[in-house]
């Protein structure tokens, strides 16, 4: 599942909406939305993000994080790690390796000082 997937099946059953209502009301099928909400299919368009938006009559900030769930819900990632050290390349390798054996507690803690760090070097 995708974080975008993930919030979409969260909005449409707080509306009580069926697949199959939203996918019509969105112009794409039902079979997609579900690929989409169960992270078969990976980022969303642009285009498509925007008809969620005003189905679901999303605004501002609240759009905006729906843009960023979307921009973060590739489910093939590619790490370029060719100019960076090679401790960076190791990290990215052990990363792929491991992250299935993860639990969801360690991916919200990883994700978090990840965040803090680079924001802390962005800042600082």
């Amino acid at each position: 599942m995708t974080p975008f997937g993930l919030k979409l099946r969260e909005m449409r059953r707080e509306k009580g909406v069926t697949q199959k209502e939203m996918a019509e009301g969105i112009g794409v099928s039902a079979a997609y939305l579900s690929a989409l909400e169960h992270g078969h299919r990976g980022q969303p368009s642009w285009q498509l993000v925007q008809r969620v938006i005003g189905y679901f009559n999303i605004i501002w900030d609240d759009a905006d994080a729906l843009q960023k769930l979307a921009f973060s819900s590739h489910t093939r990632v590619v790490v370029d790690t060719k100019s960076l050290s090679a401790q960076a390349t190791s990290l990215a390798n052990l990363l792929a390796e491991k992250i299935g054996h993860l639990s969801e507690k360690d991916c919200e803690e990883l994700v978090s000082e990840i965040e803090r760090r680079t924001h802390n070097t962005a800042t600082g």
